[in-house]
């Protein structure tokens, strides 16, 4: 059996007892149980601000809730019934109406005129235009992310009135408005925001972090980081019918045991992002275990294998390749995640048919193959690096890890394992120097040439780990982006991802399916492109 780093059943459900007599709400502390929404997450915020330096994805959940944006996705049903978001709708949520004008370069937003924020101010389009204007201003992730949708100049987002707000293009964009519709262009409470502003912070960015500025359907009680988020319904507000819940509690529970056992005693109603091994069992169960799992492939993402290009001996493709086939792919599935993702690997022809992401790599393990490669760019012995890897990741990473350390010893690399601590990895990500990596990426935006322009683009994409540059890579998602001729773009798009495939700076392990484990009670879960829950629409029968 392989190594692994989990603790044994029977430890974490005594403990799991344990943490659950100490968790269980009591009346004089909280609500009814039946309006409080009690939820177990792996690791939690480490912010309260989507737009601050180094802000995890698991921050996303507290700036979906507490704040709210122009627009929003529309919903749909999948195929079992689970309700979804639908990235082909867009709908109003702060903004009551927008209208696109003829040719495509401006946008106008009519806003709700009983919008509020948390502290009763009301909600104007002079809030909406320094929200925008931070968002581009600030640098980083949430800069690139409204540079995505041609959202980039501070001039380009006009206050018409208190209650009319314009987005002017500079040339038509498919992107534009979906890009709205995420969950960077939260409009915050700016007068309150610049009272904490300095000279040096003129955005507010570290009161912002800990506190509340949002108008959105819940609002911040209490952020214990490493511990629990608890938000209160905003019952002043107008985007949307108000929520059933009253209260949620955020609790975060690093012990896949632990919370397994709150799950089981109905101490907790929902538990996020479950280890696949639970997932895996319960589903087997077929329904007949004490509550239920919900998996959703997440769309437009990956778990990959990341090498950073710019380091020895990474620089050389032929040492990526040979990495390409030295990955214990089915191992991967079969142990580390039990069958919960779509596999990547072994792709029956080396050239991509159809214009979609994610879709497999040629590469299938092939451990000579792999010897030869690394002999031919010089390293017949092999070489040592460092595999790094998410600790809030850590159920599934851990024994990716090790597996892809064992199999890596076999042609002669030797590596050491780095575990980053969660609220850390993002940062470390940015630093672009960890030269072997194990991460995920998942475009918010379901098209190819998205996923690509943050993951593949050579000019200071975020999300591209492997600090990737390749001229004709960057021209290829450029020229997809604004593609009006459907053959073209399918040009375009098999073009970039044929040439990702042969440069391999990202080894594509699998789909992930995102596992939500909940009471049967529970009504309304919606999946989102960004992972998280969205607490609006969740009841309990």
């Amino acid at each position: 059996m392989h190594r692994r780093l989990f603790l044994t059943a029977s430890s974490a459900i005594v403990a799991g007892v344990a943490l659950a007599a100490a968790f269980t709400v009591t009346p004089a502390a909280a609500q009814s149980r039946k309006e409080t929404l009690v939820v177990l997450v792996e690791n939690g915020p480490n912010s309260m601000d989507i737009h601050g330096v180094g802000t995890s994805f698991r921050s996303y959940v507290a700036a979906w809730n507490m704040y709210d944006r122009l627009v929003t996705f529309g919903r749909k049903k999948l195929a079992d019934g689970t309700l979804s978001y639908d990235y082909s709708k867009i709908e109003p949520e702060l903004a009551e109406s927008y209208a696109m004008a003829p040719d495509g370069k401006s946008v106008t937003f009519k806003l709700r005129k009983g919008a509020k924020f948390h502290d009763g101010a009301p909600v104007t389009a002079h809030d909406v235009k320094w929200s925008y204007d931070r968002a581009v201003s600030v640098g980083g992730f949430p800069t690139f992310q409204m540079k995505a949708g041609s959202l980039e100049k501070p001039e380009q987002f006009v206050v018409v009135d208190d209650y009319t707000f314009r987005v002017d293009l500079p040339k038509k964009d498919k992107l534009s408005l979906p890009d709205m519709a995420v969950v960077v262009p939260a409009i915050y409470n700016s007068k309150l925001a610049m009272k904490h502003a300095t000279e040096k912070d003129p955005w507010a960015m570290e009161w912002m972090k800990t506190n509340d500025a949002g108008g959105g359907a819940f609002k911040l009680d209490k952020w214990a980081p490493g511990q629990e988020t608890v938000l209160s319904r905003f019952d002043d507000w107008k985007s949307g019918p108000l929520p059933k819940m009253k209260r949620v509690i955020l609790r975060e529970v690093p012990s896949a045991g632990n919370r397994r056992a709150l799950m089981e005693r109905g101490d907790a109603d929902i538990s996020v992002d479950m280890p696949q091994k639970d997932a895996a069992e319960l589903i087997a169960e077929g329904g007949k275990g004490k509550y239920k799992v919900v998996g959703v492939p997440i769309e437009n993402s990956l778990k990959y294998v990341g090498l950073v290009t710019t380091m020895k001996p990474f620089d050389d493709v032929r040492v990526r390749q040979a990495i390409a086939y030295a990955v214990p792919y089915q191992e991967i599935y079969k142990s580390a995640i039990y069958g919960r993702g779509i596999p990547m690997s072994g792709a029956g022809a080396d050239v991509p048919k159809q214009p979609v992401w994610p879709q497999p790599f040629p590469y299938k393990t092939d451990l000579a193959k792999a010897k030869k490669l690394l002999a031919e760019a010089g390293y017949p012995d092999g070489f040592e690096s460092t595999i790094s890897i998410d600790l809030g990741d850590a159920t599934a990473s851990e024994p990716e890890a090790v597996l892809l350390q064992e199999s890596l010893a076999k042609i002669g690399i030797k590596t050491t394992i780095e575990k980053i601590p969660g609220a850390n990895f993002r940062n470390a990500m940015l630093q672009k120097n960890r030269p072997i990596h194990i991460a995920s990426f998942g475009g918010w935006l379901n098209f190819p040439d998205y996923f690509f322009f943050w993951g593949y683009h050579g000019q200071n994409a975020v999300f591209n780990t492997m600090s990737y540059k390749n001229p004709k890579m960057d021209a290829l998602i450029d020229a997809a982006r604004y593609d009006d001729d459907p053959a073209q773009y399918k040009k375009d798009v098999l073009s970039f991802i044929k040439l990702a495939m042969d440069d391999a700076p990202r080894i594509p392990l699998y789909q992930q399916i995102l596992d939500v484990g909940m009471q049967k009670n529970i009504t309304g879960y919606t999946y989102w492109f960004h992972r998280q829950l969205d607490f609006r629409s969740i009841g309990k029968m």
